[in-house]
């Protein structure tokens, strides 16, 4: 039966964050054509600042960011946030994140501030701190998935404690040059806007307090194999792919496997050969005119995305099921993850001919692959002979691998 593929090279739209700031404060990309995605058109990471409370010197705030992307997860080893001050803040106390330089603090006599660098950059802290200095939605190492794949896990927050601030909402300086960086190649964030302070509900939903002041801003097998494994570049997620044709960490394989009178049959097989890494809550996204006609689905998660409006339903969004194939392996006998795809035919459009039957765009954790040439595709020539044989009829075999190529930061 068929199979294509092509290898995949990363050309990942820039995305956008805005900044909310919660007396309220919001800050919002603009729409510009270099953080622009076609089949994710709104998707952006905004990030709010709520504040709290007033202190003698400043004030407590709490910093959320949402991931709003459909397909785009900030993957390991996670975010990291920066901006620089508009007077001479302080950070005293942090909680759930950390920053990454102390700065110089000599001038402080007694309690030393936490950071007091004019351009702090922020980290989450790691799975397992202690109970006192976690907050909710924090210590994910960095790591936020997409509110369609995992809302439960879509957002990402910390507490800070601003010191040589203001203590009104009319004295406080909102803080300039927002910058967001992640896996890839980065966020372009937008100016922070005031917006109205943001409501927090009891767990029994009766009674809501309110932020006094918010802001938001978005963002549009060897035996060497193991010292490999754990050499240079094991922490900073360089990938150690095995050996192969095309030399990309992840190989995207579809296959044309079955034509029946009124319905045909797709595998599609993802396989990991980066030594390195263990793709959690992968996806992958794929374009296809018949995909308004999936009638079932094997051992994938299915959504569909409608770019275009709700007449055109062809881009649609696949993960794992949770504690099966959610997982994808590190290279070897277990890294790969496969389903298939039983789609009803349209009998104005189906065709083997040229190509037809395969993807037109796929991308895979939001990295665009590469797809093989057109005169690559199989497909049947005009003066084939019908066949009367409807059920298990061979297309053509063709394996050619389809893989992405991710970023290496």
């Amino acid at each position: 039966m068929a199979a294509v593929g092509g290898v995949a090279g990363s050309s990942r739209s820039v995305a956008c964050c805005a900044v909310l700031l919660a007396a309220a404060v919001l800050f919002s990309a603009p729409a510009t054509t270099e953080a622009y995605d076609s089949l994710d058109p709104n998707g952006n990471i905004t990030i709010k600042w709520d504040i709290m409370q007033w202190t003698p010197d400043g004030y407590v705030a709490v910093v959320t960011m949402f991931n709003f992307q459909q397909f785009r997860h900030i993957q390991a080893p996670g975010w990291q946030l920066g901006w620089s001050w508009a007077k001479k803040e302080v950070i005293w106390s942090m909680v759930g994140a950390q920053t990454t330089e102390q700065g110089d603090c000599s001038k402080f006599k007694g309690n030393t501030p936490h950071c007091c660098k004019k351009d702090p950059t922020i980290v989450d802290l790691l799975p397992g701190t202690p109970f006192n200095m976690q907050i909710a939605n924090c210590c994910k190492a960095g790591v936020i998935n997409t509110f369609n794949q995992d809302p439960a896990n879509a957002a990402s927050s910390f507490q800070i404690s601003v010191g040589l601030a203001g203590t009104t909402n009319k004295t406080v300086k909102v803080p300039k040059n927002f910058t967001l960086k992640a896996p890839g190649p980065g966020y372009t964030c937008g100016r922070a806007m005031i917006v109205r302070p943001t409501k927090f509900f009891t767990q029994d939903g009766r009674r809501a307090t309110q932020a006094l002041s918010s802001m938001h801003f978005h963002s549009e097998n060897s035996p060497y194999l193991q010292s490999a494994i754990d050499g240079p570049g094991k922490y900073t997620g360089q990938p150690l792919v095995q050996c192969t044709s095309h030399m990309c960490p992840i190989r995207i394989h579809w296959h044309v496997k079955l034509n029946y009178k009124e319905y045909w049959r797709v595998k599609i097989t993802v396989t990991n050969f980066n030594y390195r890494m263990n793709y959690t809550q992968w996806n992958l996204v794929a374009q296809h005119p018949n995909f308004d006609n999936i009638t079932k689905l094997f051992s994938f998660n299915y959504k569909p995305l409608t770019p275009y409006g709700s007449k055109i339903n062809d881009t649609a969004m696949f993960w794992g099921v949770k504690f099966y194939n959610d997982l994808l392996m590190q290279a070897g006998p277990l890294g790969n993850a496969q389903s298939e795809l039983l789609l009803r035919k349209d009998s104005m459009t189906f065709t083997f001919d040229k190509g037809w039957a395969f993807p037109r765009r796929v991308y895979f954790n939001g990295d665009n692959c590469v797809m093989p040439p057109p005169d690559a595709y199989p497909w049947l020539p005009n003066a084939s002979p019908l066949t009367k044989q409807p059920l298990t009829l061979p297309v053509l075999v063709f394996s050619i691998v389809l893989a992405t190529l991710l970023a290496i930061a």
